[in-house]
């Protein structure tokens, strides 16, 4: 069979300019790569993506020594901005120019987007003959340097595969951070091999809430899981040849029941803890004596041996002081590093964490909590607490903060997307795919000389209502569709338009097997309710 893909017109997210003339690629058996340095890696991936779906021979080869026109060029120009690309079809073939490595892996996304949505497939639906596109011309580039997607493993452990899959997503929709949240109350995510107990003991908890939290019905069954350092050495590098960023975080000094039912000693009070077995924040948080500190710098110093990110993330939300207030020894210390009480323990702790980070050359990112002490200088704000966003990232950003947005109104995705019987349970409804396309990362009011502070924004997904990486998915997609470009066009929206490239768009979700929500609402097997037709069907021939 003979195939012919789309225009740019169909491409998510939009591109920044584009212009269609006469004539066509023609792609077939026998298709060469080109790419040179630094993009031979590049090619090879690519070779590999359109070998699988087509069934063709596919080789990468250097610049210049392929003959003929069935061919994809790939190699970078001067002339273009760090993460832009110039993408051209025609009749000589296609070429994808970036201004680095990862600007040329942008314009070979937007390729397979042009591609025809049955070439989304993992193997060929038949024998495919040849691919026509036609001719066009793409330049583009990103508004952000921060496109972020972030998924939380503590609450429900999520297998390694759903992880990669996560990562070719991304990156087909030109995100380029994956923030994984790997503690919490709830669950300890990692190999650390100078603590073992944080996986034999804090990796599982005894059972988990069934319904929404409130309802105080629990499953009985234990659940849990880590990754080894194995595990996560290959994510991070399979990330990197699609060039995504993993950032990790280990949430500290709230958030760590998991690790004190492990090591009871990191906390404060003298009976065993168990690792959490309900949803919402624990009171029990790590203690602030020089041993526990030694913990935490041990953990941080593993942790930058796996991640190479330039930021790791140390959590620093939701922290309750009641154990510190009520604690001797917690005040004690406060006293004794001279501050006016124990509520100002985690600013303190925050910047000791911070000078751990510096010693290897890394930054530290935080939830926005971290603004109330006094964030150490040079630190990455992540924005989520919907209600003071607005206000912490104008004082982050006028500090000489860099910002990160994910106000939970826009960027939650463990919010239903309608308040409706029908969605599944889920922590707060409601958050549509039109909210989340409407975002805009920069706050009002800020002035134009910071606007460089606001790197970009993240989308999150919390799992304490997620167990699947196919509910997962429902939750991320097409949200994820749309929050892709919000971060990645220029700042003007057109939802109507959008929505009619969504409708196209999802064939391509459709051919991978994402399991998405459709844009008329969940089907009956997403959806809670189950409903009977109204109108039951009749066999063909039968009236």
């Amino acid at each position: 069979m003979n195939l012919v893909g789309t225009t740019a017109a169909t491409v998510v997210p939009r591109p920044r300019r584009w212009s269609e003339s006469a004539g066509s690629a023609v792609l077939s058996d026998g298709l060469v790569i080109e790419a040179g340095a630094p993009c031979e890696g590049l090619g090879r991936l690519l070779a590999r993506e359109l070998s699988a779906p087509t069934g063709w021979s596919v080789g990468a080869v250097e610049p210049g020594t392929a003959p003929g026109a069935n061919k994809v060029s790939i190699g970078l120009s001067p002339a273009l901005g760090p993460e832009e690309y110039r993408l051209t079809v025609s009749t000589a073939g296609v070429s994808v120019l970036g201004g680095s490595a990862a600007g040329a892996f942008y314009g070979t996304r937007t390729l397979l987007q042009l591609l025809p949505a049955e070439l989304g497939r993992r193997a060929p639906l038949g024998q495919v003959g040849q691919v026509g596109l036609p001719a066009t011309e793409v330049e583009d580039g990103p508004r952000f340097s921060w496109r972020g997607v972030g998924l939380d493993v503590a609450r429900h452990f999520m297998p390694k595969r759903f992880l990669f899959e996560l990562v070719d997503l991304a990156a087909l929709h030109k995100l380029n951070v994956l923030h994984l949240h790997l503690t919490d109350d709830q669950g300890w995510r990692f190999q650390v091999d100078g603590y073992p107990m944080l996986t034999a003991v804090g990796a599982w908890r005894r059972e988990s809430p069934v319904g929404h939290y409130r309802d105080g019905v629990s499953d009985g069954r234990p659940h849990g899981g880590f990754y080894t350092k194995a595990d996560l050495s290959e994510l991070v590098s399979y990330a990197a040849e699609r060039h995504v960023t993993v950032l990790p975080e280990v949430d500290m000094p709230g958030h760590m029941q998991a690790a004190i039912a492990a090591y009871p000693e990191l906390g404060n009070l003298t009976s065993p803890l168990e690792v959490f077995t309900s949803w919402g924040i624990s009171d029990h948080v790590l203690n602030m004596e020089e041993p526990t500190l030694r913990f935490c710098a041990d953990v941080l110093d593993e942790l930058m041996d796996l991640f190479p990110s330039q930021y790791v993330h140390i959590g620093g939300d939701e922290c309750p002081t009641t154990e510190w207030s009520s604690s001797p020894a917690a005040r004690q210390r406060a006293t004794d590093l001279g501050l006016d009480g124990p509520e100002q323990l985690q600013g303190w702790f925050t910047a000791r964490m911070a000078e751990v980070l510096a010693q290897r050359g890394r930054s530290l990112a935080a939830w926005d909590e971290v603004m109330d002490a006094g964030a150490p200088p040079g630190s990455l704000i992540v924005v989520w607490r919907a209600e003071h966003a607005r206000r912490i990232a104008l004082a982050a950003a006028r500090h000489g903060h860099d910002v990160v947005m994910a106000p939970q109104t826009s960027c939650y995705f463990d919010w239903a997307y309608e308040d409706s019987p029908d969605e599944p349970v889920a922590i707060q409804p409601a958050l549509s795919v039109e909210t989340v396309y409407g975002f805009e990362p920069v706050p009002e009011g800020l002035e134009e000389e910071h606007h460089s502070r606001v790197r970009g924004a993240q989308c999150q997904l919390w799992t304490e209502y997620v167990g699947t990486p196919e509910h997962a998915e429902y939750m991320y997609f097409p949200r994820l569709c749309a929050f892709s470009e919000a971060v990645w066009s220029d700042g003007s929206r057109d939802w109507p338009a959008f929505e009619e490239r969504l409708g196209q768009h999802v064939a391509r979700l459709d051919a991978r097997g994402t399991n998405y929500r459709p844009l008329s609402g969940p089907t009956p097997g997403q959806a809670r309710v189950w409903h009977q037709p109204a109108t039951p069907g009749r066999l063909p021939g039968t009236d």
